[in-house]
């Protein structure tokens, strides 16, 4: 699974990964049944977007040689910061981690978590973190790659989770997530991999406060859903 803060993050804070209540570990509890453990090996980090999966893929030497050729199933659990929008050039906000004195860092970085809600309601939320022809054409590298690994090949069973849908004080606009949803289930369809839509699983929790108050992670009724959402198309991929 390669993902982002979703795939370790519950209605409060982050957990362990090991936490049986995350959906990546409900989705194995899901597909093991009766039988044999499934294990699930999460590569995730907070942010991510299909990009820096991409680079996962490419760059870490244990995913590549290791995880890679021995999936028997492969989880795109990104897409979900692609589609937020932006108030910066993604480039400019990732290069405040690399400011130096700290003193200017942190400041730098209190700047722009306020100044940010501002632009994108002032901008209508127009730029997105990743614009969506770079997420469709890193998808479709990992994808091919995968596949090109796996020898399982073009058999190798694949599942994009849809953009899910948010209302997160950091990020006000929602301009994009409709847009980001039928790209996703397009892009799907032309790549021959099976695509979970979110929406109807996340929103129930966004609407009735059982999410996470800020607005971007879910509650462990959410993590539930999700995970044998997976798991039932991992298993129609498979068949």
């Amino acid at each position: 699974m390669f993902g982002d803060s979703l795939t370790f993050h519950g209605p409060a804070s982050p957990v362990a990964l090991t936490d049986p209540r995350l959906y990546p570990n409900v989705l194995g509890e899901a597909l093991a049944g009766t039988g044999p453990p499934v294990r699930v090996d999460v590569v995730a980090r907070l942010g991510w977007t299909a990009r820096d999966a991409w680079w996962a893929l490419t760059k870490d030497p244990y995913v590549a040689t290791v995880l890679a050729p021995s999936a028997t199933a492969v989880v795109l659990a990104v897409g979900q910061m692609d589609q937020l929008p932006a108030a910066v050039p993604t480039y400019l906000r990732d290069g405040i981690a690399y400011l130096r004195p700290g003193w200017l860092r942190r400041g730098a970085r209190r700047a722009y978590r306020g100044a940010g809600p501002v632009l994108i309601r002032a901008s209508g939320g127009r730029m997105r973190q990743l614009p969506q022809a770079a997420t469709d054409t890193y998808l479709q590298r990992i994808t091919q790659a995968v596949r090109l690994l796996s020898p399982l090949g073009a058999d190798l069973p694949i599942v994009l989770l849809g953009p899910a849908p948010y209302a997160a004080a950091a990020y006000p606009s929602q301009r994009p997530h409709r847009p980001a949803v039928a790209a996703g289930r397009a892009w799907a369809d032309a790549a021959e991999v099976t695509f979970v839509d979110l929406d109807p699983l996340v929103g129930p929790g966004l609407a009735d406060g059982s999410s996470n108050p800020d607005g971007m992670h879910w509650g462990w009724g959410v993590h539930r859903q999700v995970g044998i959402a997976v798991a039932a198309a991992i298993a129609t991929s498979a068949d």
